[in-house]
């Protein structure tokens, strides 16, 4: 198989590229990337040595400025689709931008470039929006532009990591080279537990919720289940498997977990009151990312602020690399 050359749009932070470059290895070259937050921008510069620069927004970029590739990574932004915001698929806009119709980007790129595969990834809740229309329309796109779609909801607490994250992965072939059927993976590893992403080392106090914090939240809980709601803070067996972490404070509410291996727990940040005697603290930054399959020579370089939304809203990292060697197979 000759080197194939991919482009990585709405990159974030890489998740996918590595995933792809996991299963390719030296036969994949990336030749553009687009990413238009400029944090997640400083986290993928710190993590890929490319000799160009990252582009800004892609709806800006004319189609015939992209060099020609092989392969389109695409995770085109989910809140528009997501379970929990307000679902208004195409229609949503934020900033200024039409993060809905994002995806016909993709289709106005690909549609030009006629690449081997398109690589999509999004939330679970893609596949009902608008009662199955966003999703019919995205696939009758692909098919409209000369492409095959096959798609699958895969769980990432299958692949490795202690993480139940349902998404959708579409993998659309190029007509002239597409199977009559496209096998997802199966899983492969579902034993992983939270124990096995925990930091080695006792970690910040900071991490450590404040006893006015923690009150807060347990009112909070209470008040929601008064109303028969579920919402609210969840603390996390080591021997359990994590929520899907999400960008925003709930991603780390739902993910709290008891550890008492830190004995100094003065206040190193301007918090209310003193820090709870439970042990009760919020993941890292890199247990985020090691939900995430990241691997540890990731370099975190951010605030934790930043990391904790990069990783929300990053992918698993083995997924990506199962569904890239079936690609892969195919190709070959």
């Amino acid at each position: 198989m000759d080197k194939l050359k991919s482009i990585d749009l709405f990159a974030g932070i890489g998740g996918i590229r590595l995933g792809f470059e996991k299963a390719f290895g030296d036969m994949l070259e990336t030749v553009f990337v687009s990413e238009w937050d400029e944090y997640a921008q400083k986290t993928y510069k710190s993590n890929f040595n490319d000799d160009f620069d990252i582009a800004g927004d892609i709806t800006k970029i004319s189609e015939k400025d992209i060099p020609d590739f092989d392969i389109c990574l695409a995770g085109f932004p989910c809140q528009a689709f997501s379970l929990a915001g307000q679902r208004k698929g195409f229609q949503d806009d934020y900033k200024g931008m039409l993060r809905g119709t994002l995806f016909f980007d993709v289709a106005r790129i690909c549609a030009e470039k006629k690449p081997k595969v398109i690589f999509c990834e999004n939330v679970k809740g893609l596949t009902i929006h608008d009662k199955g229309r966003t999703f019919e329309i995205i696939t009758e796109t692909l098919k409209e532009i000369g492409y095959t779609p096959f798609q699958r909801v895969l769980n990432s607490r299958d692949f490795g990591v202690p993480q139940n994250r349902e998404r959708i992965y579409i993998v659309a072939f190029r007509n002239d080279i597409a199977p009559d059927k496209f096998t997802f993976p199966e899983p492969t590893d579902s034993s992983k537990r939270i124990k096995d992403i925990i930091e080695e080392k006792p970690v910040a106090a900071k991490y450590y919720l404040s006893e006015c914090y923690l009150q807060t939240l347990i009112n909070h809980k209470a008040r929601h289940a008064a109303k028969g709601n579920g919402f609210g803070y969840e603390v996390r067996d080591f021997d359990d498997v994590a929520g899907a972490i999400v960008c925003g404070g709930m991603g780390r509410e739902r993910n709290l977990i008891v550890d008492k291996r830190q004995t100094d727990l003065t206040p190193t940040t301007h918090i209310k009151g003193e820090i709870n005697k439970h042990g009760i603290r919020k993941m890292t930054p890199r247990e985020w990312a090691r939900l995430q399959g990241f691997p540890d020579d990731y370099k975190l370089v951010l605030a934790d602020v930043h990391l904790y939304k990069q990783f929300g809203n990053s992918v698993t990292v083995p997924v990506i690399q199962a569904i890239a060697e079936r690609v892969k197979e195919i190709l070959e």
